[in-house]
């Protein structure tokens, strides 16, 4: 069934008001969530509420956190999130780096003691309106193995960039360092799907494509799936996101990552605080005109989209085409909510005791 995003977003909103979250950061967690679920990234939407919840419940979440810079300079900070919902950590982190920009040209934070945010690309496109460009990318629960290994060493640690055009619409860059996200492989667990090979290993290390490989030991992949396809290259910058995004912060980095499930208890022997992440941005006016640069983005993006397609039904598309494809259609005719999620936000509608009139969601 599908449903209206206006009244997805506020059961989102009301969901973290029951739980004690002030209507200013109900506001900007739910604005964050909404667009994952707008932009086609199931996984990170509507569908992580109850996860949320679940640590606010253990006390491995605050929703009322203290955030504040450790330390800073004219164009950096370090963004202690005391454990708040990263949704609102790292929009505060875009902020802080926005402000710093302004009058360095340049502005980059790293967060330490943060919980999971949602998509990197909503972050990253917080500085379009101001004409800079936006990078983002956080380290995450444990779960992808390093090239020749089993262990799980590192998370799907991500990366966005945004940068702004001129009459065309910017450039979203948002992957995983992994050939999915792991809420891909739950989206098909909850199908009862396979899953593509090449995006998981057994715990003897052999791939495979069963959408459990996680919950019986095995590990994710780096992008790449295999060192003769370039594992290797997914390795190093799924490392390089961990490095800069709570080595340098002073989160929790590689096998001592907190995990975003509720079941799964935190490392004891921490390295850090919480989960980490990295946020930049510069201005474009710090290397040319701003309208000088768009225009000639303009001219990018026209050109990369006139590249000569090997199959006709397939246009050549820019990153962020698809997702703003899905967008429109979906502020158009809703956004479709698997019966399992339902069931789940029914659950959490009794909990926090949340009436029907403050609900807006027929469920």
């Amino acid at each position: 069934m599908r449903y209206k995003a206006a009244i997805v977003q506020n059961f989102i909103k009301q969901i973290f008001l029951a739980s004690g979250a002030s209507d200013n950061h109900a506001t900007l967690a739910s604005n964050a969530l909404i667009s994952a679920d707008l932009r086609g990234v199931d996984s990170h939407g509507i569908a992580r509420l109850s996860g949320y919840i679940r640590l606010w419940k253990q006390k491995r979440l605050n929703v009322t956190p203290n955030l504040h810079i450790v330390h800073e300079t004219p164009s950096t900070a370090v963004l202690d999130g005391d454990l708040g919902v990263g949704l609102v950590v790292a929009q505060e982190a875009m902020k802080i780096a926005i402000d710093k920009a302004k009058i360095a040209g340049t502005g980059w934070v790293a967060v330490k003691n943060s919980n999971h945010f949602g998509i990197a690309g909503y972050h990253a496109m917080q500085a379009l309106p101001h004409d800079m460009i936006g990078i983002c990318m956080t380290n995450a629960s444990p779960l992808v193995a390093p090239t020749f290994s089993k262990d799980r060493m590192l998370g799907t640690n991500p990366i966005a960039v945004a940068i702004p055009a001129g009459e065309e619409p910017p450039f979203i860059m948002d992957m995983a360092t992994t050939p999915a996200a792991n809420g891909k492989l739950e989206v098909n667990e909850r199908l009862g799907k396979p899953i593509p090979e090449g995006w998981t290993q057994t715990s003897n290390g052999k791939t495979t494509t069963d959408s459990r490989a996680l919950k019986e030991g095995g590990a994710m992949l780096p992008l790449g799936s295999d060192r003769t396809h370039g594992s290797h290259k997914g390795y190093c910058l799924g490392s390089w996101v961990d490095i800069f995004s709570a080595v340098l912060s002073g989160a929790n980095y590689g096998p001592w990552v907190p995990p975003f499930v509720s079941f799964l208890s935190p490392p004891p022997d921490t390295v850090g605080e919480g989960i980490g992440h990295f946020v930049g941005v510069m201005r474009i006016d710090a290397f040319r005109p701003a309208d000088e640069f768009k225009s000639h983005m303009d001219n990018w993006i026209r050109t990369f989209r006139k590249a000569q397609s090997i199959d006709n039904n397939q246009k050549v598309e820019i990153p962020g085409d698809q997702e703003r494809r899905i967008e429109q259609e979906r502020l158009a005719n809703g956004i479709d909510i698997h019966p399992t999620v339902i069931e789940e936000l029914k659950q959490l509608s009794k909990e926090l005791k949340i009436t029907s009139s403050k609900m807006g969601f027929p469920i």
